[in-house]
């Protein structure tokens, strides 16, 4: 009889503590995502774990290596990003849908300009992120193009990757105009999808 009673207590403080583990690991990374976006992949971590109220050993057991930190930042995005042509397909019609996941992809992209950096770097520890992002984001917009294809609406021979790479090619412009840039050239490449 004191197994049953003393297991749930055990349980619920495994639970306690890895949820106490999961909110640390969640506010880290919403943390280093801002920190990263505005002051770059390689500021002090102990800056971070400051601004997200907590020890830097709870950031070091938790990402030993800052590579550990910006991979999770990383796919923490692609995974928010890829989830959201999800939510938009079943809150749109597919055509407005799609339009709507390739802008968000495009913010996406301006927000990781910080993250790029590293992932070019040239450093092992980031080898793998190309393949993730690829993973998660083409199979999101080909279903997102072949929905909306499907209506009769946009053109049927876009390659979902070739859209991904287009957009990220005009996401690396520069200058003081860059944003508004690529915004309105993203805006010819969503016209440009539509059949004539």
């Amino acid at each position: 009889m004191s197994e049953v009673t003393d297991q749930p207590e055990k349980d619920g403080s495994e639970r306690a503590i890895r949820a106490d583990a999961q909110r640390n690991e969640d506010l880290l990374l919403a943390v280093a995502r801002e920190v990263f976006a505005t002051k770059g992949v390689d500021t002090p971590v102990r800056e971070i774990a400051a601004k997200a109220g907590v020890g830097v050993g709870t950031l070091y057991r938790r990402f030993p290596r800052r590579s550990d930190l910006v991979t999770a930042v990383f796919r923490h995005e692609v995974d928010a990003c890829a989830a959201a042509a999800r939510t938009l397909a079943a809150e749109y019609p597919p055509t407005e849908a799609l339009a709507r996941w390739l802008r968000r992809y495009t913010e996406f992209l301006a927000a990781k300009k910080g993250l790029a950096a590293a992932l070019h770097s040239g450093d092992p520890a980031y080898a793998a992120l190309p393949d993730y992002f690829r993973a998660n984001f083409e199979p999101a917009l080909a279903r997102l193009l072949q929905a909306s294809a499907a209506t009769g609406a946009t053109r049927t021979d876009i390659a979902a990757y070739d859209l991904l790479r287009a957009i990220g090619n005009l996401s690396v412009s520069s200058g003081p105009d860059a944003a508004d840039h690529t915004a309105r050239m993203v805006e010819l490449l969503i016209d440009g999808l539509r059949q004539r």
